[in-house]
């Protein structure tokens, strides 16, 4: 259930508002792509800025639109283990296949802390649970060791590794089965080289399908083929998390494409126009815009 290619849903805003009628276009363009996994209210959708009313009601509309046809894995993290648990009981009450859990940002928590964090959410619901790794973004990360004794909770099933690092997650492969999927879309086959199953995408907001294809040959065991997929998407996906902070350029993309709205909330702000001439050439290259 949690391999393979699973898109990092963004939320899309009209006027200051959720625009569920685009959200619920951007689901069916997903699973028309074959997407092996949803997972809506992550980062990339902009949790930060939901509350939490917002943040429910996008889950719930995700799981209904989806009715089954994929894996609906949501954002239910939180730098509070008290909300995390809240959300993850109503994300469990909605009928989503599993919650992302993000380490908890600012706080920055011991090692212990972490692992308290995860297994207090992981016993107070019983769903299963994706770690997200990502300290670029939290201020602080799991090392391997404590991601290897998280998994030893039977329902911490996969973690998103963001750290960027392949020493990382040879590590965590090397202490615990514990199913490891990229967060970094330009890893996605370096880490499938140590054994990483997947990617939760950011690309595939606009290339399902291209993504899907490679997740497809990795997971057949067929990484020289794989190579040429990430050699095409390469320059993509390094456009969608450098030109700026995700979900920024994502969303300049989408606009570009006439797939959502650019708009996002304070404090996170439009693509620079110096930067749009870039992101537009690197669409007309892939064969996105004429």
């Amino acid at each position: 259930m949690f391999t393979g290619a699973m898109v990092a849903l963004i939320t899309p805003f009209q006027d200051g508002e959720t625009d569920f009628e685009t959200l619920d276009e951007l689901i069916d363009f997903q699973l028309e792509g074959g997407i092996d996994g949803i997972v809506p209210v992550g980062t990339t959708g902009e949790s930060c800025t939901l509350s939490h009313d917002e943040q429910k009601k996008v889950m719930a509309r995700v799981v209904d639109v989806v009715s089954g046809q994929t894996p609906v894995i949501v954002g239910a993290g939180s730098n509070s283990t008290a909300e995390a648990i809240e959300l993850t009981t109503f994300a469990k009450k909605t009928g989503a296949d599993a919650t992302l859990q993000v380490t908890p940002y600012y706080n920055k928590p011991t090692q212990e802390g972490f692992y308290e964090h995860f297994r207090a959410i992981a016993e107070a619901v019983d769903i299963p649970m994706v770690l997200y790794n990502i300290p670029g973004r939290c201020g602080a990360g799991m090392t391997p060791e404590t991601i290897a004794r998280l998994a030893e909770i039977e329902n911490v099933v996969a973690i998103k590794e963001a750290t960027g690092s392949l020493d990382q997650a040879s590590e965590i492969a090397s202490r615990c089965d514990i199913t490891i999927v990229s967060g970094d879309d330009s890893l996605t086959l370096p880490l499938a080289s140590i054994g990483a199953k997947g990617v939760i995408s950011v690309v595939a907001n606009i290339v399902p399908v291209d993504v899907k294809a490679m997740t497809d040959l990795i997971l057949e065991g067929d990484l020289v083929s794989a190579r040429q997929w990430h050699r095409k998407l390469f320059a993509l996906c390094k456009s969608m998390l450098t030109l700026a902070t995700n979900p920024i350029p994502i969303k300049a993309a989408m606009a570009m494409l006439n797939m959502a709205p650019e708009e996002m909330r304070l404090p996170m702000t439009p693509l620079a126009k110096a930067k749009r001439a870039a992101l537009k050439k690197t669409l007309e290259e892939y064969g996105l815009l004429s």
